[in-house]
């Protein structure tokens, strides 16, 4: 990989160097991860994973690697057939030589309807993943993703809370948070104003079409974005911005 922004740190990015490139500031701190074709794209063929490819993929890792947990919206969780990490070698060192658990769960948000309690993302997680959800969430439905190992929080009324969802991560101890889609939720933290950072990478396709953009939903007042790193390989584009909230 080459760093090309800024400029004055231009030049061969070495593994450690692009761990330390992606490594989370002090918490709390949420990233929101995003690959999108060059004209914006989301999803090819119903999937944002047909968008990936090595360069992002192992940004993303690292993403995961580094962090405290895992936040993914429960329509995307179950497209994507998450199943939380399941780490290997690598990650174990990483994760170990940063002080960090050695498997971060995993938080669902969901308002009941989008995530069954056979979800790969409830039933195959490694450590208990974590719903959060209304307290509109039918009572059985809570009962059952209880049953099948995850922990259950309440964190609003008919919509999730997400202010109070990552409040209350953080007060566990999960305050490095990665934050892997969908759009919605990456919308909906946008208008919580929780949001630090995105990595997004663009990647070297053009798919037309009428896929989402990687923020959908009830408009949010424009947010400034601070360009932070720029990691260029195989054609494709690793963008790190900061989210200046108070602009």
């Amino acid at each position: 990989m080459h760093r090309i922004w800024p400029p004055h740190a231009a030049g061969p990015l070495e593994d450690g160097a692009l761990e330390r490139l992606y490594t989370y500031p002090a918490p709390p701190w949420l990233v929101v991860n995003f690959v999108a074709s060059a004209d914006g794209a989301v999803e090819l063929g119903g999937r944002a994973a047909a968008l990936s490819n090595a360069p992002d993929r192992r940004v993303l890792r690292l993403g995961s690697d580094l962090a405290d947990v895992l936040l993914v919206g429960a329509t995307t969780a179950v497209v994507e057939e998450f199943r939380g990490v399941h780490p290997d070698a690598e990650t174990a060192r990483r994760r170990a030589r940063h002080g960090l658990a050695p498997i971060p769960p995993t938080a669902v948000v969901t308002t009941g309807r989008s995530l069954p309690a056979d979800a790969p993302v409830v039933t195959e997680a490694l450590v208990p993943s974590i719903v959060l959800t209304t307290a509109e969430a039918p009572e059985d439905k809570r009962r059952a993703w209880t049953e099948a190992g995850a922990t259950v929080l309440v964190t609003g009324e008919r919509a999730v809370d997400l202010r109070a969802g990552v409040a209350a991560l953080a007060e566990r101890g999960l305050g490095r948070i990665d934050c892997e889609g969908g759009p919605r939720l990456f919308g909906a933290l946008l208008a919580a104003g929780v949001v630090d950072e995105l990595r997004l990478t663009v990647s070297p396709l053009l798919v037309a079409g009428a896929a989402e953009r990687i923020a959908t939903g009830a408009g949010v007042e424009p947010a400034r974005l601070e360009l932070a790193s720029v990691v260029a390989e195989a054609d494709t584009l690793l963008v790190r911005y900061l989210v200046q909230r108070d602009a």
